[in-house]
């Protein structure tokens, strides 16, 4: 069997991966376990430094072909492209630099009576094999922060990229061959959902990490074997807070970043934004025209700005979505309608019910709602009413609003004067509740998977 990868602008194939299966893998977990339990096949340490190091230059001299190919099968424009082209480039990087920061630590014993005259100390050891399965909307850079981890802390690791977008994946595994890796320690595993799930759970593989959808990560966790350790990240609704008589060109092209940027395919893309009742007319009116103005097409175009969605039911599904809001009551102020099978106008809706879909779940789209507040109390009430956590904002000029957002928005990260899509690499990234498990970014990631180890010494002059 094979996965036919489709450009999802124009819906032609540009390549496939043959899939892997149940017997492959089962030799290969076996083969990862084996790697670990036998330390004298640990890579050291300056080994695997090695190795991502001549993996950076490599992906920093293909930084085109590569960012293309991450247009090409993704859909993000090329500009955006060759942005995550850089960051996984840095993510690789982060990676080392970790190595070079991260170690053990002193563990103080000599605080009460029982500790006395013993020394403690930590340093840190490969969790084992990790299962990773990736998102499509980062095809590079999500990998990276997934498998780079695992090669940085000496776990063998198998990989499954999203269906729409295993190019990207396949690339970054064999650029790590092409730096020195061994292939036993990282192994491309495109696959069915069921086999994937036969791999997830099994008791051989030591920790899981996953990007993708709330529904299957959260199902996936529950099925784990005991002992397995998990990292989730999902999406969310994330709230946006504009307070009262802030300049407006201080706040829209933000937010015409934040929420359709690769046309809303982020999972921490602006979503809910609450501007004061008065203002929001001249508010929405704002927004609105900087949405027409945005440039919506081929992906490979250089001046393209919001790319197609990732395949057709998407675009039918926010399609419905938005027509189910409209006729529930909310204002279309711009877009609303598709322009091709993947192609969907960035839309800015006024007022949807609370009650519609747009309001409580993770549009994934190129969709921006308003919502009017007479208090702010309220607007954060409203904010933090879903069951997400994720990533919030607040816009505002005045100290004090921005402290009292900060304290009350629910969210593992709050944004002052920037939009909820802001991130870079070293940064903990992290969604709560149903927004996720524990905590991203390369050097969070990286402690995940290497576990501290705890050496207790009692002096000789203290033994009996």
């Amino acid at each position: 069997m094979t996965w036919q990868v489709l450009n999802p602008y124009d819906q032609k194939c540009i390549g496939s991966v043959d899939l892997v299966d149940w017997s492959k893998i089962d030799r290969w977990l076996d083969e990862a376990r084996t790697l670990h339990e036998d330390r004298q096949a640990w890579i050291p340490v300056h080994e695997r430094i090695a190795i991502l190091q001549r993996a950076s230059s490599l992906m920093h001299e293909r930084a085109e072909s590569l960012a293309m190919q991450i247009a090409r099968e993704g859909g993000k424009p090329l500009v955006d492209a060759r942005a995550e082209t850089s960051r996984a480039v840095q993510s690789v990087e982060l990676c080392v630099h970790e190595l070079f920061a991260s170690g053990g630590r002193q563990i103080p014993m000599e605080l009460t009576e029982a500790g006395a005259g013993r020394t403690a100390y930590t340093f840190r050891e490969p969790i084992g094999p990790v299962v990773a399965i990736s998102a499509f909307n980062h095809p590079l850079n999500l990998i990276a922060h997934q498998v780079g981890p695992a090669v940085a802390t000496g776990c063998p690791v198998l990989v499954k990229p999203a269906k729409d977008t295993p190019l990207s994946c396949k690339s970054f595994v064999e650029i790590l061959y092409e730096a020195g890796l061994d292939e036993r320690w990282c192994r491309f595993v495109p696959c069915t959902d069921d086999v994937a799930e036969q791999m997830v759970t099994d008791p051989r593989t030591a920790f899981f990490s996953f990007i993708g959808s709330a529904k299957v990560g959260w199902m996936l966790r529950s099925r784990l074997a005991p002992g397995t350790r998990v990292a989730l990240e999902h999406g969310g609704a994330a709230p946006v807070i504009v307070d009262e008589n802030i300049p407006r060109e201080n706040v829209i092209p933000s937010l015409l970043k934040g929420g359709f940027y690769h046309s809303g395919q982020v999972c921490v893309s602006v979503q809910r934004v609450f501007v004061p009742r008065a203002e929001l007319p001249d508010f929405a009116a704002a927004l609105a025209a900087g949405a027409k103005a945005l440039k919506v097409g081929d992906p490979t175009n250089e001046e393209t700005q919001c790319g197609p969605l990732i395949r057709p039911a998407e675009v039918d599904r926010i399609e419905a979505w938005v027509a189910a809001a409209v006729e529930s009551g909310a204002e279309l102020a711009a877009g609303g309608k598709r322009i091709g099978p993947t192609l969907y106008h960035p839309t800015v809706l006024i007022d949807p019910p609370r009650a519609a879909k747009v309001s409580r779940e993770e549009v994934f789209g190129p969709v921006v709602c308003l919502y009017g507040y007479d208090s702010i109390d309220a607007a954060i009430s409203q904010a933090n009413e879903l069951p997400y956590s994720f990533q919030a904002a607040v816009f505002t000029e005045r100290q004090h609003i921005a402290d009292y957002c900060v304290e009350r928005l629910s969210g593992s990260t709050v944004l002052v004067n920037d939009h909820t899509a802001f991130r870079v690499d070293w940064m903990p990234f992290a969604g709560r509740r149903h927004s996720g498990l524990g905590t991203g970014g390369i050097g969070y990631t990286m402690s995940d998977m290497s576990p501290e180890k705890m050496v207790i010494t009692r002096s000789s002059s203290g033994l009996d």
